[in-house]
């Protein structure tokens, strides 16, 4: 009876040898294409999820959202994200700028119409009217502040914004980008 070592030929020694220098290969791949996609991700593009209702029609409860964060010119109309830190809510929030530094902005709170630099604001593309909220903290008009945009949800009856204390005038600084395409539900997938 040949012992055991015997037995084994000098090719099934180095299998093992062989898996772990090909798993290490693997691992010499994957580490750097890792870092590369978490540096992606973390700088230039993001994922985020819809949290309530305040922009609905256009943004439901749940939608997945693609971001593009290194576009840091906002105007009217871009949808953007704003860092949890920046407003008293606490939480990411999804919102659309309507003004942006020295412009001026009113609204009707009786017919829901937004003035900015006098002239109303025509938003048929994204709201289906001008209901908005009635009681709010702040004053109109105000002036926005350098470097601030001034930011209201689609569904204006639901959403707190820059009407209120609590979201107020956000620092471009904590914007994390804007909204370019939905990914989830898919037969909403596009961009905006």
């Amino acid at each position: 009876m040949k012992s055991r070592s015997s037995a084994e030929s000098p090719d099934d020694r180095k299998t093992p040898d062989r898996v772990v220098s090909g798993c290490y290969e693997w691992m010499e791949a994957l580490i750097p294409a890792l870092l590369v996609m978490t540096a992606v991700f973390a700088f230039l593009f993001r994922i985020i999820t819809v949290n309530g209702p305040s922009m609905q029609p256009n943004f439901t409860n749940g939608y997945k959202v693609f971001v593009s964060c290194f576009d840091r010119t906002f105007s009217l109309g871009d949808v953007v994200v704003v860092d949890a830190k920046a407003t008293a809510l606490h939480e990411v929030i999804i919102k659309r700028v309507i003004a942006t530094q020295g412009q001026t902005v009113d609204i009707d709170f009786q017919t829901g119409t937004v003035f900015v630099n006098g002239v109303a604001l025509d938003e048929s593309a994204y709201i289906k009217n001008g209901i908005t909220k009635s009681q709010y903290d702040l004053r109109f008009p105000r002036t926005v502040p350098k470097g601030q945009v001034f930011l209201l949800g689609d569904n204006r009856r639901l959403s707190d914004d820059s009407r209120s204390s609590d979201v107020g005038m956000v620092d471009q600084r904590y914007i994390i980008g804007k909204v370019e395409t939905i990914l989830i539900p898919y037969g909403k997938f596009g961009t905006i």
